[in-house]
C-alpha cells in the first residue's frame, strides 16, 4: 500500500473481529514498531505482546470494559485478539547518558521539558497504528491511566512506565465518534510558516 493511502487510512478502531492473527502479521508490525528513533539509540520503549484471551479480558475488566458496554457501546479491549501494552523505562535513558559519548549532552538531553522516553514512545505508537493499516487491519489506543492495575497483573517492573495499550485486529463494524465529526482544523490554523503569526505585509 501506497504510504499517503495508509496514512490516510489510519483511525482509532474500537470494534474487532474476534479471530486471531497470523503470527507472521503481528511479527512483521513488532519489526516496524522496532525501528522508532530513539534517543541517544537509548531504546527505552518496550511493549508486552497480550494473546491470550483471559488475559485480555482482565485487562479489559481493570478497563472498565463492562460500564464501556453498559452505556450501549461494543466491547472493544475483550475482542481485539492483541493487546500491544505499550511502556517505557526512564533509566534506559539515564544510562545511556552516562556514557562516554553521551556526557557532554546529558544534563541538556536529561532537562528538556517533555522526556525523550515519552517522545520515542510516541513515535513507536505511531509506527503500529501505521503498520496495522499497512497489514489491512485496524488499531485504537487505550491510554494507561484507564489501566490501574495491569503491572501486577503483566508482571511489569516498577521502574516501567505504562502508556497506555494498542488493540490490534481486523475492523468489526465502524462507528464514527464524537471526536471524528468534529473533522479536521484547517491547516492554516495549525501550520506556521515562517513564524507562529506572520506580521501583515505593509
Amino acid at each position: 500500500m501506497e504510504f499517503r493511502e495508509v496514512v490516510r487510512r489510519r483511525r482509532m478502531v474500537r470494534h474487532y473481529q474476534p479471530e486471531p492473527l497470523p503470527p507472521d502479521v503481528l511479527e512483521r508490525i513488532l519489526a516496524v514498531a522496532l525501528r522508532a528513533p530513539s534517543a541517544g539509540n537509548a531504546q527505552g520503549q518496550h511493549l508486552v505482546v497480550v494473546t491470550d484471551p483471559a488475559m485480555r479480558r482482565r485487562i479489559a475488566e481493570l478497563a472498565g470494559e463492562s460500564e464501556h458496554v453498559a452505556r450501549g457501546l461494543d466491547p472493544w479491549l475483550s475482542r481485539a485478539p492483541v493487546h500491544l501494552v505499550l511502556c517505557c523505562r526512564e533509566e534506559d535513558y539515564r544510562q545511556r547518558y552516562r556514557e562516554a559519548d553521551k556526557l557532554r549532552s546529558a544534563a541538556r538531553a536529561m532537562a528538556g521539558p517533555v522526556p525523550y522516553w515519552y517522545l520515542d514512545a510516541g513515535c513507536t505508537l505511531m509506527l503500529i497504528l501505521l503498520a496495522a493499516i499497512d497489514e489491512g487491519l485496524a488499531a485504537g489506543f487505550l491510554g494507561g491511566h484507564r489501566l490501574g492495575g495491569v503491572e501486577g497483573l503483566l508482571g511489569i517492573p516498577p521502574e516501567v512506565q505504562v502508556l497506555g495499550v494498542v488493540t490490534l485486529g481486523n475492523p468489526g463494524r465502524v462507528r464514527r465518534t464524537r471526536s471524528e465529526a468534529r473533522g479536521a482544523r484547517p491547516a492554516a490554523e495549525v501550520v506556521h510558516r515562517g513564524r507562529w503569526n506572520p506580521r501583515p505585509s505593509g
